[in-house]
């Protein structure tokens, strides 16, 4: 603690000397034609010796621009550059004295000479797109593209490697235009290395269907695309790597990247008994660092890329994993991009559950405990194909395939008492269930363009049929006491068998009131769904010593069917600043349910909705946005809900369902905003959604004397959630080497539940607040600090006299550190202290959870030897406490304990200038 304390009084101490000199420079732009002010022109500062870029900023509506920063340079390279204009130049004196440069009219530029010249401005602003000059911004040694992101204005990086932009996800990264191993972004952004890109492009999230078509993307959502340097495009570079630990612990990961122009080949593989994914190669926080809480427990082993499951439970995972990727272009205008993987997981997982539930006028109190050990093996292949028939027409086909196998062993023993501790029922039992999985979907689109007003044809489909097949042996015990005891044993095995049909079909014409600003889209949609769901379970018999005693009661052969029409219309307005969508529509449900075991079950329920959505976003420069969506929604109730099929396969929950059920309709309302200064610095946004729903399903459980649970659904109206979301941050370059930010997020939610408890009606308020805040600090190349604190606040209030209002409080303390130095030794530590008064009594209130590593890199920067510590105090919890309306529930389960990992690294790349290989190469392993 005293060696940490002594840190941040040197911090302090190198933050408030060698500053460097405060300087002021401004001005306004104006074209020299016409006098008119030119917003989001580039103006940069380099220095005169190597052109380092010292500050840059965007010019306003205006044209008005402000540079404000510290330097140790006596004079400084002034360049402004604007699109279609000349690049305007000027070296500057620089001292305590602010500069006023008035007003520079800037000449336009031949266009010609605009294309063969490449432009050095570090930010690039391009109708709806952001541009950024990978040269100009400097990290640390063989940085790799996460790094480099974390330094791009209005970007932020979470430790998952989650991208925001100005508070929009990333959902998307291409790499010259394409996917790169899928959709997962930190396979990307954590294997190429910053020197192989030449340019970030940020733009707002568009299918390839949209780009063609000229549409408008989802400006909810962005996309990142990486250029790489032409020279750099062929060649092979990857990584291997392997470590091992007390405790059994390993892991081992490998990648190869071959590259040739458009053509493209990756393979991966990795395997690990850490939780981790085994190929996160990028930093050794991820791969041989940090490896954090399994966001605290709820997650498990488990873990899922580009929508492919890795990992089968929770608990402590040891997993393999083995892809391939390919792409390449087919002729002119034609993709080709496929990818294959291989998933295996062990997973094993101990829970202790305790559950304090409320009724109306007493409570009960539930134990329950559970051991459970899957195995887990999945097969998934998918294909894109972009194929451009020519300049007017266009078609995408997405095929995908899977198949899995996991065999789950599962036990669990539960209790329930009434409040004066008397014991009123228990359970034991235990299962054994075999799952084989098949699943096959396409995705087609083909889109037809008119002429040059904006007019289009679009036709899509996607098919999707999935089957899964599973053996369930289950032994039972269930114990009821009170006045009329009973014992429910069960010994049955139990074949099933569900599968699913689905398509979904539709067709757009969008047909231009005025070229390329306003149209009217004319949209049908068609959906249909057919389920079937057979279960025949055996009771064994005890004469035969075989599983053939059908049970009727416990057995299902339901055929479910849903199909919807949808009509629909809608008004577009698209311009440079603004983007405007009101549609109406009608949907037509049919829903059918056939019950072969039960045909006087069988039921056949039409529904008619009425759609309405609005969807506004207004962009007042390149720096901010305002964005407002409607929607006004009709949800029909699951066939599972109406059915009344008397579901008797927990002898303590009777669940049936009611066929007078209406459907729930739905109100709902966001606005955001955004805004990213240039000139001072700072970001912020925030975000607010609000929902209202009438005719909402809830389940409504009536509970006897005996604790026994029969539950039905019904309707209730009063329902709503506001919620609120905000993060300002703000940067202060105290020199060319240091940099503080500071963020400061605020979110929280305000909602009302209807519901019932025990056949009591009731409505309970619940207010959330969680405010955060996180400091860094950096010294570039020689260390970093993050603090960060987090608080959550919840009250719940009820309505009914028997309920206690309940709160809440959690508080989560961190610091990250890292340091640089010496030359090529980096250490790193993530701190976090979590303390939960709110846990019941046997349950972990708090604990320090401290992760460390040291790298030191050899073999000339190609390789790193590694040691972690996973958990160096030996505290990792995941206790949780979860609150709802009817029960305050405590868990604790199987978690990853402390161990010391020594791994090895080694990083090769044949990259070359105009696809020639070189040997060597520069490599990073951080």
């Amino acid at each position: 603690m005293k060696k940490f304390l002594f840190m941040l009084a040197f911090l302090w101490a190198s933050m408030t000397f060698s500053q460097g000199v405060p300087f002021k420079i401004s001005g306004t732009l104006i074209s020299e034609e016409d006098q008119t002010p030119l917003e989001s022109a580039t103006i940069y500062l380099e220095t005169l010796k190597d052109s380092t870029l010292v500050s840059y900023t965007i010019s306003d509506k205006n044209g008005a621009f402000v540079l404000d920063n510290r330097t140790y340079e006596d004079s400084l390279n002034l360049t402004i550059s604007y699109i279609g204009f000349e690049t305007y130049t000027k070296v500057l004196k620089i001292d305590k004295t602010p500069i006023n440069l008035k007003t520079i009219a800037l000449k336009s530029a031949n266009v010609l000479d605009e294309i063969i010249v490449r432009s050095r401005a570090p930010i690039t602003v391009k109708k709806d797109t952001l541009e950024f000059n990978v040269a100009s911004f400097k990290t640390k040694r063989d940085a790799n593209v996460e790094d480099l992101l974390k330094e791009l204005p209005g970007v932020e990086v979470d430790e998952d490697g989650a991208i925001k932009v100005n508070g929009k996800e990333v959902n998307q990264i291409y790499v010259n235009g394409k996917p790169f191993f899928g959709d997962d972004p930190t396979i990307t952004t954590r294997n190429l290395t910053k020197e192989l890109i030449e340019k970030i492009q940020i733009t707002d999230t568009k299918s390839k269907a949209e780009a063609f078509s000229g549409e408008k993307g989802d400006n909810q959502n962005k996309t990142i695309n990486l250029t790489i340097k032409e020279e750099n495009n062929k060649g092979v570079f990857g990584r291997v790597a392997a470590g091992a630990g007390t405790d059994d612990r390993f892991e081992y990961a490998g990648m190869i990247n071959i590259f040739d122009n458009e053509q493209r080949l990756s393979i991966l593989s990795g395997g690990n008994n850490i939780n981790s994914s085994g190929f996160s190669f990028g930093e050794i926080r991820k791969m041989f660092g940090g490896s954090r809480r399994m966001s605290g427990g709820r997650g498990g082993g488990s873990f899922s890329i580009d929508g492919r499951s890795f990992g089968g439970g929770q608990g402590i995972t040891t997993s393999t994993t083995a892809g391939v990727n390919y792409a390449d272009e087919l002729g002119e205008g034609n993709d080709f991009s496929g990818d294959y993987f291989y998933s295996g997981s062990n997973s094993k997982n101990a829970t202790v559950t305790e559950r304090e539930n409320f009724l109306p006028d007493s409570r009960y109190y539930t134990r329950s405990a559970s051991n459970s050990v899957n195995d887990t093996d999945s097969h998934r292949a998918n294909m894109a194909f972009d194929i451009k028939i020519d300049s007017t027409l266009m078609v995408n086909v997405r095929p995908s395939f899977s198949f899995s196998k996991s065999t789950n062993t599962y036990d669990r023993e539960e209790a329930s008492r009434d409040e004066n501790g008397l014991l009123t029922n228990q359970s034991e039992s235990a299962s054994f269930v075999e799952t084989i999985g098949k699943n096959f979907s396409n995705n087609f689109n083909l889109t037809k363009r008119f002429g040059t007003g904006g007019a289009f044809l679009r036709v899509h489909m996607n098919a999707n049929i999935n089957a899964t097949n599973s053996d369930d042996f289950l032994d039972s015990e269930t114990n009821i006491y009170g006045d009329v005891p009973k014992d429910i044993v069960r010994k049955q095995f139990t074949d099933g068998e569900r599968s699913s049909n689905r398509l979904n079909m539709g067709v757009t014409y969008r047909l231009p009131l005025e070229a390329k600003k306003w149209f009217i889209d004319f949209r049908y949609g068609f959906n249909t769904d057919k389920r079937k769901d057979l279960r025949s379970t055996f009771d064994f018999d005890e004469f035969s010593q075989l599983y053939d005693d059908f049970n009727t009661e416990l057995s299902t052969d339901f055929i479910n069917k849903n199909q919807t029409h949808s009509p629909n219309i809608r008004l577009v307005y698209n311009s440079d600043k603004m983007t405007f969508r009101l549609g109406s529509g009608y949907t037509n449900r049919i829903m059918e349910n056939a019950d072969k075991l039960r045909p006087e079950l069988s039921l056949k329920e039409s529904f008619d909705f009425l759609d309405l959505d609005a969807n506004m976003n207004y962009r007042f420069s390149p720096k901010s946005s305002v964005n407002f969506r409607y929607d006004y929604a009709n949800d029909a109730p699951a066939i599972s809900q109406l059915q009344p099929f008397e579901d008797v396969s927990n002898p303590l929950n009777t669940v049936t369902g009611n066929p007078n059920l209406k459907p729930s309709t739905r109100h709902g309302l966001s606005f955001g905003f955004n805004n990213f200064d240039f000139q001072k610095r700072t970001g912020f946004y925030m975000y607010t959604r609000a929902n209202l729903t009438e005719d909402k399903v809830v389940s409504k459980t009536t509970v006897d004397e005996n604790l026994v649970r029969n539950t039905t659904y019904t309707n209730v109206d009063g329902n709503y959630s506001v919620s609120i979301g905000s993060s300002f941050s703000k940067d202060f370059r105290l020199d060319s080497l240091q940099t503080v930010k500071v963020r400061l997020g605020l979110s929280g939610n305000l909602g009302k539940q209807v519901n019932f408890n025990n056949d009591v009606e009731y409505a309970a308020t619940s207010t959330r607040l969680n405010p955060n805040l996180e400091l860094t600090y950096n010294w570039k190349n020689l260390f970093e600090i993050r603090p960060n604190y987090r608080l959550s606040i919840t009250k719940t209030r009820y309505d009914l006299e028997d309920f206690n209002d309940r709160n809440f409080m959690s508080h989560n303390l961190g610091i990250r550190t890292a340091t640089f130095f010496p030359k090529k030794l980096e250490w790193r530590n993530d701190i976090n202290y979590m303390y939960n008064p709110n846990v019941a009594q046997g349950f972990q209130k708090s604990a320090w959870f401290w992760n460390a590593t040291l790298a030191y890199s050899v073999l000339k920067d190609n390789g790193t030897v590694t040691l972690k510590v996973y958990d160096l105090l030996n505290q990792n919890t995941n206790a949780q406490r979860t609150t709802t309306e009817n029960y305050i529930q405590d868990s604790q389960s199987t978690v990853l304990e402390q161990y010391f990992m020594l791994s090895f690294s080694w990083k090769f790349n044949s990259l070359g200038p105009k696809g020639e290989t070189r040997r060597g190469g520069r490599f990073r392993f951080d």
